[in-house]
């Protein structure tokens, strides 16, 4: 008999150290400090490892003489992250996040601290494409942290990796059966089972495949891209869309859009200032850019959510011959259009506000 496939994934819950960004050596290298600081007798790293077989706070408490001294590790272990802990992201897991944030609400989750977790993900053009952020010192351990997302009305509001909130997209309804918590440990797996929810682990993190599974994850990952492949199936092939496709900043080589010239130019806001190719920048790439690889994740993605506000105003156009798309121009932005007799008052007045709209 063939098996029931899962029903399609709604929210995916990333864990950050050793799924999202390369941990080993960067995370012991802060905890030694923390072990040689308050003697807590861990003698390298496996035995480290060892401690996420559970909530690694819970672990370490085990280690300390009472509430009191555990803590005073706790504290001085997340400070010392927010001061000093700063790993790079796994390769090919950047691309994996864009593709899911196309397709479902995004999280993170971990024991880590929050502006650690901001720093990792402004660093690496990512902070837009998760709805929600959990980290150690908000949320006590993952199955707190997952039950918060679940009962939150409004998580089916999604990030497509630009600041605003998916308002006009299709919603998402996560629940246990469509909501993935993706992990590379033991004890993460074993929370997320616990609340209810699927588990799926990575291979390149703390605990082995054998491990994963036998805690309950569905599947164990061997390469980012297998992530994407086996919780969207066929989709998985298709391109990032939106503001999801904005290539991540830092190098030129992310300005992947050949130069265009000739294009029309697009008014500024600024009435004084001078008009900006509409269709790339000041006739560089076309992502919006402007030739500074740097600028293209905000840039790209100020011009996916105007081109998104135009379209919807196109749907709010009244009657010919009142200002909104030309009749007959085929592609001039309502604020463009020479404007028709005046209406109403009220009618005038909404015609206003959307042109307010537009232009931001």
């Amino acid at each position: 008999m063939t098996p029931t496939p899962p029903p399609p994934v709604e929210a995916v819950l990333f864990d950050l150290d050793g799924t999202l960004v390369q941990t080993r050596i960067a995370s012991w290298t802060v905890f030694s400090t923390i072990n040689d600081r308050f003697g807590l007798g861990v003698d390298g790293p496996e035995q480290y490892f060892d401690l996420f077989r559970g909530n690694v706070y819970d672990s370490i408490a085990k280690l300390c003489r009472d509430e009191a001294h555990a803590a005073e590790v706790k504290n001085a272990f997340l400070t010392l992250l927010r001061e000093e802990y700063d790993p790079p992201l796994v390769p090919g897991v950047a691309d994996v996040v864009r593709r899911l944030a196309g397709h479902c609400t995004l999280a993170v989750m971990s024991s880590n601290a929050m502006q650690v977790m901001r720093r990792v993900l402004t660093g690496n053009d990512l902070a837009y494409c998760f709805a929600h952020v959990f980290g150690g010192d908000v949320a006590p351990d993952k199955r707190t942290a997952v039950r918060t997302f679940l009962a939150d009305a409004a998580n089916s509001y999604g990030r497509r990796c630009s600041a605003d909130y998916d308002e006009g997209g299709r919603l998402q309804t996560p629940d246990l059966t469509s909501t993935v918590l993706v992990t590379d440990t033991a004890g993460d797996v074993r929370d997320a089972v616990e609340v209810g929810i699927r588990a799926v682990g990575v291979a390149w993190g703390m605990h082995s495949p054998d491990e994963l599974l036998a805690a309950g994850a569905e599947f164990v990952a061997l390469w980012p891209q297998e992530i994407t492949a086996h919780l969207l199936g066929d989709a998985a092939a298709l391109p990032p869309g939106g503001a999801c496709a904005v290539p991540a900043g830092g190098t030129a080589p992310a300005c992947a859009t050949p130069p265009r010239t000739g294009s029309a130019r697009e008014p500024s806001d600024d009435p004084g200032a001078p008009g900006r190719d509409a269709a790339a920048g000041d006739g560089d790439c076309g992502c919006g850019c402007g030739g500074d690889p740097l600028r293209v994740p905000l840039h790209g993605a100020a011009r996916v959510r105007r081109d998104r506000r135009r379209t919807a105003a196109a749907g709010l156009t009244p009657a010919a011959g009142v200002a909104g798309t030309a009749p007959g121009s085929g592609s001039v932005p309502l604020a463009e259009a020479s404007p028709g007799p005046p209406g109403p008052a009220a009618g005038q007045e909404m015609l206003d506000a959307v042109r307010r709209v537009v232009r931001g």
